[in-house]
């Protein structure tokens, strides 16, 4: 389900809970509305409200985490990538086969990871693997090729890791019975809100506008897990960087 769609929902559930508040109202009896009630209510959701607020802050932290990791691993593999094409370049023509196909697989990883169509496939190919095979059959005849052999198929293989890590993170960080516990602690908690409160134009108002707050906050949190997709991407200006780098 898209960050959008649960955000939607997010919003009917608590919306429609802070309604299904103000509907009580005027059904309960006004024992049933008593200082003593509404005491208990208060202590009940403060504690239901403060669990709420831990566990979105895991959320965050958790999704943030995630994406500043991804960030740093695409900025790390672009300079990896740079790196690997100049060694390969100094090692001499014979190595020009290989940049190409150096190339094609970077081309292929950003069209894959910030595709058009809004939904990015991350695979984990076997390019870096034939990357790694090329430069292995290499027969170098000085030390400086030597040296330089080295150094790519170290970098060769960095970047084969980075491809795979990449490829294990798509999964989501975000547990959906983690996210329909919350959602169900936010709408007891403004259900008690519209328990409470008057119907007026201004109690709606505000109603709806605290309800969208808190669903587009979990709208945020989403989209960080999802850092190739929708509003909150990860850019791709180095990966293209270094892609312009290529073949120079």
């Amino acid at each position: 389900m898209s960050s959008l769609a649960v955000g939607g929902m997010t919003f009917l559930c608590i919306f429609g809970g802070a309604l299904l508040g103000l509907h009580l109202r005027t059904r309960l009896r006004e024992h049933h509305l008593g200082e003593d009630t509404k005491d208990l209510v208060k202590v009940g959701v403060g504690l239901i409200a403060t669990m709420t607020a831990l566990v979105l802050g895991l959320l965050v932290a958790s999704t943030k985490s995630s994406f500043d990791t991804q960030t740093s691993e695409l900025a790390q593999m672009s300079a990896n990538i740079i790196l690997l094409d100049r060694a390969l370049a100094h090692y001499g023509p014979e190595t020009k086969e290989v940049r190409q196909r150096l190339r094609k697989s970077v081309e292929d990883l950003v069209e894959r990871l910030w595709a058009t169509d809004g939904a990015s496939h991350i695979q984990a190919t076997s390019a870096s693997e034939a990357i790694f095979d090329e430069i292995q059959v290499l027969t170098p005849k000085t030390d400086a090729q030597r040296a330089l052999q080295s150094q790519a198929t170290a970098l060769a293989v960095n970047l084969g890791q980075a491809r795979w890590l990449l490829f294990s993170q798509k999964t989501s960080t975000v547990s959906p019975p983690f996210l329909t516990v919350v959602i169900f602690w936010l709408t007891i908690t403004f259900t008690s809100f519209g328990l409470y409160s008057p119907r007026n134009i201004v109690v709606f108002l505000t109603m709806f506008v605290c309800a969208l707050s808190v669903s587009a906050a979990l709208f945020l949190v989403l989209e960080l897990d999802n850092p190739f997709e929708g509003l909150v991407q990860i850019s791709s200006e180095s990966m293209r960087n270094a892609l312009k780098q290529l073949g120079a």
